[in-house]
């Protein structure tokens, strides 16, 4: 186990239930250097912040031990699933912990959980604290926290700390534990590649493992349009990749109740205006520049369609685009209770625009492009809000040099914004600025950047992020080491009232270059 020496660092270096995050080093939750340290074969993931066991002793587990708690409708299935991993792991550290096992002791009969507060819900800021005290007598243990999801993470603790055949557990034992930051996520990129329900089911299952808390879920881009809106069907049946590519209402209500089950939020996010291609399937006439080529040859950077193929833009002129897209949004709210609501609005590309007619009308009679985001914005945020979200934006939306808003347009109380450009700096304007903001810095954070990239895999590229790039490689190339994930702070530089409106961080998982085949 590691710890970032009082870094505000979002990684830790761990070894989890599936390869995805094994190889991406598994983003967790961050702590503030423990007040007290022990000397101690207590290993913990994530280290917790405060570990008392002031003697190394040991005792028994019962083979019948059971798990107590008041009746929550999803720390039940948690308590049955750690409940089977306690009883039946048997886990044997690398290194034998150096303990004294007692023989005289009874053998640990229960593990008593007290909660606090079993109403609170599974949103942003909820309390994830607990504390969790292994007496060296007695044949009962005590978890307590404030929520059910404070206690899903003690029970976590707690499994870890079992090991053995038959199994032990540590006694005259303490812990407190609290996140440093709330929001603790992994985006997951399904429409540029499409991931079974099954890999999304055990991507969630090894972040509760880590105690991350939120499955960023960009389920919609150009490349496809893998969900199946009720009330917008030909979306799904024409833009899917095919029918057995299409995420049902029901498939989108067991990710959500396994995520509820093991104390992770599902954020969606349907990108909007940009890459939007895929909507013109159903509807060619709401979407800008669809199915053209996103280089034309002979053209200057600056001209491109897209930044990738994939091209395609929601027409912001067109009455119909608000029509369809808020069917969108409405039954993606009901699908998904989440309060968060993720709207994209993220690399605007104005050529792409530009190539419609009617949009090229209005610049001629003196628009700009920057007003045609505004105008989308304005008939589309003021309806999410109605709907009781907090609306998070791609930091584009403010932050582009060509096509961005007005702060006017943003009301703070009310927006989110996620950084993944120029690391440090862009999380610094953000809560300039006075928003909050959600980091997924791409020199850092983009778990498909590193060694080769998409835009030509040439070893000859591959450098440490930070270092000079040569001729040749692209944003995305720079070769990132896990130290450099590991110890990236997303709070540098920020002041003390500015560190507070940084909600956390999230690794992002783009699909150019994965599928199931190397994320499972």
């Amino acid at each position: 186990m590691r710890i970032c020496g009082g870094k505000r660092s979002m990684f830790q270096v761990s070894i989890p239930p599936i390869s995805l995050l094994a190889t991406i080093i598994c983003l967790t939750l961050p702590f503030l250097p423990p007040t007290l340290s022990l000397q101690s074969a207590v290993n913990v993931w994530p280290k917790p912040r405060l570990v008392s066991w002031p003697k190394p002793l040991a005792r028994s587990l019962s083979t019948n031990f059971t798990i107590n708690s008041p009746y929550h409708q999803n720390l039940q299935p948690a308590i049955s699933r750690y409940l089977r991993l306690i009883r039946t792991e048997h886990h044997h550290p690398l290194i034998t912990p150096s303990v004294n096992v007692s023989t005289s002791s009874a053998p640990l009969q229960t593990l008593s959980i007290d909660i606090s507060d079993l109403a609170a819900s599974l949103q942003h800021g909820v309390n994830e604290t607990y504390s969790l005290s292994i007496s060296e007598v007695g044949k009962t243990a005590y978890l307590t926290a404030e929520t059910a999801w404070g206690a899903m993470r003690g029970l976590e603790t707690f499994s870890q700390l079992v090991w053995g055949n038959p199994s032990v557990v540590p006694v005259g034992l303490y812990i407190w534990d609290a996140p440093l930051f709330a929001h603790r996520g992994v985006m997951l990129d399904t429409s540029r590649n499409y991931y079974g329900v099954e890999d999304i089911l055990r991507t969630i299952e090894a972040m509760s493992a880590n105690k991350l808390n939120v499955f960023h879920w960009h389920v919609t881009d150009s490349h496809s349009f893998p969900l199946m809106v009720p009330s917008e069907p030909e979306l799904a049946a024409k833009g899917a990749y095919g029918p057995d590519m299409i995420y049902s209402p029901s498939d989108v209500v067991k990710i959500v109740q396994f995520g509820l089950e093991h104390g992770v939020r599902v954020l969606p996010e349907i990108d909007s205006p940009g890459h939007t291609g895929s909507w013109a399937e159903a509807y060619p006439e709401i979407v800008a520049c669809a199915n053209m080529f996103w280089l034309p040859a002979g053209s200057d950077w600056g001209d491109r369609l897209a930044s990738e193929p994939g091209t395609g833009q929601l027409n912001p002129l067109n009455p119909k685009t608000y029509q369809v897209l808020k069917n969108v949004i409405r039954d993606v709210s009901i699908l998904f209770p989440e309060t968060f609501y993720h709207g994209g609005a993220d690399e605007i590309v104005p050529g792409c625009w530009k190539a419609d007619p009617t949009i090229q009308s209005f610049i001629a009679n003196g628009g700009t492009l920057s007003q045609l985001l505004e105008t989308f914005v304005n008939s589309t945020l003021p309806y999410i809000l109605s709907l009781n979200r907090t609306v998070v934006y791609w930091e584009d939306v403010l932050l582009d040099g060509i096509v961005k808003v007005d702060s006017s347009f943003l009301p703070k109380e009310h927006i989110i914004l996620q950084t993944w450009n120029n690391g440090t700096n862009n999380t610094k304007r953000i809560v300039e600025a006075g928003y909050r903001a959600i980091v997924s810095s791409s020199e850092f954070y983009y778990l498909d950047c590193g060694h080769g990239d998409f835009l030509g895999n040439d070893s000859q590229y591959d450098q440490k992020a930070g270092g000079e790039s040569l001729n040749g490689g692209s944003w995305c190339g720079p070769f990132k080491t896990w130290q450099t994930i590991y110890d990236y702070d997303i709070t540098y530089g920020l002041s003390e009232d500015e560190a507070k409106l940084v909600l956390g961080g999230e690794v992002a998982l783009w699909s150019e270059q994965a599928d199931p085949t190397n994320f499972s």
